[in-house]
């Protein structure tokens, strides 16, 4: 039996475009998916999943929390021109060891093999590219791998928490919280910080192909100025 699962990461990332009626009308960015993009559904709901009080939120703007299993900004922040409908999965890669689970690993890059399939099949169906695939697990294997060439001190301890590693439960007012949320890879046992998900965002609007299916997503923007 594996080892019970610590952390996220992020493994797929689609994007369907549509055209504004007009290049004058304002855009929308429609983002589906889990904690790692909520900007404060939660609040609510009867769920003790909720990231209503502090430290969450202790870097926004306003440094108080705004519902976002972060520090500060999460992925879904970046805001995009365009119609812009996206689906977020996440995809739980780590164990209690801080070490990622050989099994999930695979299971993830087969997903994502199968998903890049899929939207070549859509788009040629279609006769143009509607869908953007992105390997966000692989973005996400990067700094957690090689924390420090990102700059981070550590990706397998949390920078708010309790227990080993800081990863049992959430973040709340008397876990244990470290005092450069830049340094940590994860903000809590789930969740990663604000500057890992905006490694994320920076992959997501200008990667290459080896982590964007079939272009990034500035490459679409500017080919497509009323997307």
């Amino acid at each position: 039996m594996s080892e019970p699962l610590l952390l996220f990461a992020a493994v797929a990332f689609v994007a369907v475009f549509g055209s504004s009626s007009t290049p004058s009308e304002a855009r929308a960015f429609f983002v589906f998916g889990d904690s790692l993009v909520d900007s404060g559904n939660n609040n609510y709901l009867a769920t003790t999943a909720r990231a209503d009080t502090l430290p969450y939120g202790i870097d926004s703007p306003t440094h108080r929390p705004t519902g976002r299993f972060s520090n500060g900004l999460n992925i879904a922040d970046v805001k995009l021109s365009g119609d812009f409908y996206a689906l977020m999965r996440a995809f739980t890669c780590r164990s209690l060891s801080g070490d990622c689970d050989p099994e999930l690993q695979r299971a993830a890059n087969m997903f994502n093999l199968l998903l890049v399939d899929v939207v070549r099949e859509l788009n040629l169906e279609i006769g143009y590219v509607s869908f953007i695939a992105a390997n966000a697990f692989n973005m996400h294997m990067n700094y957690i791998t090689y924390p420090e060439v990102y700059g981070f001190v550590t990706s397998k301890v949390a920078c708010c928490g309790q227990g080993l590693f800081n990863g049992v439960g959430l973040c709340t007012a008397a876990s244990k919280l470290c005092e450069d949320r830049d340094a940590y890879a994860f903000w809590d046992a789930f969740h990663p910080t604000e500057r890992a998900s905006r490694i994320i965002v920076r992959e997501l609007l200008s990667g290459s192909e080896e982590y964007m299916h079939p272009m990034n997503l500035s490459t679409i923007l500017a080919r497509n100025p009323t997307v």
